[in-house]
């Protein structure tokens, strides 16, 4: 009853339609994280505390994507048009050679293309073909990439462990990974959240970030992004300026934020679909949890319909909220194989029980909501 109650209590303000519309809003492709078994089972005799996302979450491989593509094109909308996967991704990631090169003293990065070409070389069996997929998924609209950060960590954190030569940090970075890590981080800063800090004018260089890390994303995507999703979901309004100079124009944000404020004060802000700021950002707030293999006990396909029909009763756009790991096969292929048949039933029972279901990237709906405000 509970349950029911603040599903039916997150719908009731924001933008709202009358068409059934299901945007599938999914975190952290382009992100390396744990980089293979043999990874996982040496920063495991080096000591590291390591989570269930370390467990299973991989960069994406050939096998991953051919099955989310397989599963994106099993179901069609009333209009015809597979489903859609907006990926919110990273298009850098860290150039573990050249840091090795540089004795581990300062930070590179390089363009995720080089990434996959990397991983392509070392385990071809997981890796060759798998940056094709991409540019096929995306030239056939099936994925949408969107802006989630230049990279997936916090850089001050990073660089701060960096010279002090913390061990686990230079575990994960021998091992060519760069898993969650965050005991390294503070009561305000997550090690996975780019854009977390202690002192507000921290705020200051993530202006630099921002603009290089959609310059990138442009390059490695092949068009700008105008979405933005912060990692781990967390970032201060100050950024939000620079955001929209450098094109964005939608922005996820949680419907209940604790804004930090700097030195440990936070602010609550109450967010929703369709509310405007200050500098013009729309936001859109997920309404729709989807977790089948991260979190057990739970039927994720009869949870995620319940809320879906929820979001309906209110008029509001679903959309679902999930991420990569749920669906990667390169440590535990059972994972995927479980992920990707969860992702299938579902879409095809929402087209089964809404037949007027109208598949959208994130990006499309942040434009039908500026044009109907």
């Amino acid at each position: 009853m509970i349950n029911q109650i603040k599903q039916n209590l997150k719908n009731i303000i924001g933008w709202k339609t009358r068409r059934k519309i299901v945007i599938l809003s999914i975190d952290d492709y382009g992100n390396v994280r744990t980089a293979s078994r043999e990874a996982l089972q040496n920063l495991r005799k080096a000591g590291l505390k390591l989570g269930r996302f370390d467990e299973i979450d991989t960069l994406e491989t050939k096998q991953d994507l051919e099955g989310m593509l397989e599963t994106l094109s099993s179901v069609k909308d009333m209009n015809g048009n597979n489903a859609v996967l907006t990926p919110f991704a990273v298009p850098c990631n860290i150039d573990f050679e050249k840091m090795a090169e540089d004795n581990f003293s300062n930070y590179h990065y390089e363009m995720l293309p080089l990434t996959f070409s990397k991983l392509a070389l070392k385990d071809p069996a997981a890796y060759e073909g798998a940056w094709d997929l991409w540019e096929e998924g995306i030239a056939n609209r099936l994925l949408v990439p969107q802006f989630h950060g230049r990279e997936h960590f916090n850089l001050k954190v990073f660089e701060e462990k960096l010279e002090n030569k913390n061990p686990e940090l230079l575990a994960s970075l021998k091992n060519f990974s760069n898993p969650g890590l965050n005991n390294l981080g503070s009561k305000t800063v997550q090690y996975t959240a780019a854009f977390e800090f202690w002192d507000f004018k921290e705020n200051q260089r993530f202006e630099d970030i921002i603009e290089d890390g959609l310059n990138a994303f442009e390059k490695v995507f092949g068009y700008r992004s105008v979405h933005f999703n912060a990692p781990c979901g967390s970032q201060h309004h100050i950024i939000h300026e620079v955001l929209r100079k450098n094109g964005i124009k939608y922005i996820d944000n949680p419907l209940i934020k604790k804004e930090h404020q700097g030195f440990g004060e936070y602010k609550t802000i109450f967010n929703y679909t369709g509310k405007k700021d200050s500098t013009g950002l729309i936001y859109q707030v997920r309404n729709i949890v989807f977790e089948p293999t991260l979190y057990g006990g739970t039927n994720w396909v009869n949870y995620a319909m319940q809320q879906i029909a929820s979001a309906f009763r209110w008029n509001k756009p679903a959309i679902i909220s999930s991420h990569r790991a749920n669906f990667c096969g390169h440590m535990e292929p059972e994972n995927r194989k479980q992920g990707l048949a969860y992702l299938k039933e579902l879409l095809h029972r929402i087209r089964e029980k809404w037949p007027e279901v109208e598949f959208m990237s994130a990006d499309q709906l942040g434009d039908l909501i500026a044009t109907e405000k």
